[in-house]
C-alpha cells in the first residue's frame, strides 16, 4: 500500500501532490484541515516513502488511491489533488465516483500537456551521480548549472535522503519517470461524465487552465465550479495557503 501521513478526526479528507512532489510537501495546510477532518496525505507509487514500480499511469495510481481508501476503510472521502494528482483525482472519480463524497482539482486541467520541461529535469537529475556527492549544497550547486531558479531546486531537494550507507539518494524513481513520462501527459484518462462536487482551482498567474479548458471542464464535469486565486502561479497552496484554504472550506460547507 502507498505511504501516508494521518492528521486529525471526522470526515476523510484525501490529499494527492504533484510530479517530483511527496507528501511533506502538505504539511502544513494538512494541519490546517485536521482541525475539522481526517487527513490522509499520501506519496504516490515513485514519490515519496511509497513503492517503487515499473508500472506508473493513472490507472495504476488511481486503483492505489481506491485501494488505500478500501484498506483504511474510508466512508467516502473528499480528495484533493494538485497538478499530477489533480489527473488520478480526476481518473479516480471516473472510475469509482460511488466512493467519492467531493473532488477539487488544483491548477490542472482535463487535456494533454507537454511534459518537455519535466524530461529536462529528469535528464539533469540522472547526469548528477548523487552518491558520490558528500553534501546537500553540493548537489544544489551541480543542479544550478542547469536549473537556475532555486525554488524548483529547493523542491526537487527536498527528495533528497542518505540510504543505510549514508550515500545521498532521490526519493522519487528517476529511471520510471523518465521512460513512462509520456503516460502522464495523456488527455485520455477520463472514462466518463463525472457527476460528482468539483471545484478546479486555478492561479491568476498560471496559464496551467486558461478559457478554453473552461468549456472542456464543464463538459466532462457536469456539477463544478472554478475558482480564481489572485497572486498565485501554479503552486497556488504554496504560494496562497490562507486564500486556498478558504476556497476549499467554501466549497466543502
Amino acid at each position: 500500500m502507498i505511504f501516508s501521513r494521518e492528521y486529525g478526526h471526522g470526515e476523510p479528507l484525501i490529499i494527492i501532490h504533484g510530479l517530483f512532489g511527496m507528501s511533506d510537501n502538505w504539511n502544513s495546510l494538512a494541519k490546517q484541515f485536521a482541525k475539522e477532518f481526517n487527513v490522509h496525505v499520501v506519496d504516490l507509487r515513485n514519490h515519496g516513502r511509497s513503492f517503487h514500480s515499473d508500472d506508473f499511469s493513472y490507472k495504476y495510481m488511481s486503483q492505489d488511491i481506491e485501494n488505500y481508501i478500501d484498506v483504511k476503510g474510508l466512508h467516502k472521502p473528499i480528495i484533493i489533488g494538485h497538478s499530477l494528482g489533480g489527473k488520478v483525482a480526476m481518473n479516480l472519480c471516473s472510475r469509482f465516483a460511488e466512493l467519492i463524497n467531493k473532488l477539487i482539482v488544483v491548477d490542472i486541467a482535463p487535456r494533454y500537456y507537454s511534459v518537455d520541461f519535466h524530461k529536462n529535469i529528469l535528464d539533469i537529475l540522472s547526469n548528477i551521480s548523487i552518491k558520490e556527492i558528500s553534501s546537500r549544497n553540493e548537489i544544489d550547486e551541480k543542479l544550478s548549472n542547469d536549473i537556475k531558479e532555486f525554488s524548483i531546486r529547493q523542491f526537487l531537494m527536498k527528495n533528497l535522503y542518505r540510504n543505510t550507507d549514508k550515500e545521498f539518494c532521490w526519493r522519487f524513481n528517476i529511471p520510471v519517470l523518465r521512460n513512462k513520462l509520456d503516460n502522464i501527459s495523456s488527455a485520455a484518462f477520463l472514462e466518463n461524465e463525472i457527476h460528482t462536487p468539483t471545484l478546479f482551482i486555478r492561479g491568476k498567474k498560471s496559464n496551467y487552465i486558461n478559457e478554453a479548458d473552461e468549456e472542456l471542464i464543464q463538459k466532462f464535469f457536469i456539477n463544478s465550479k472554478i475558482v480564481t486565486v489572485e497572486n498565485a502561479g501554479h503552486w497556488v497552496h504554496a504560494e496562497q495557503p490562507n486564500l486556498f484554504f478558504e476556497s476549499v472550506m467554501k466549497f466543502i460547507n
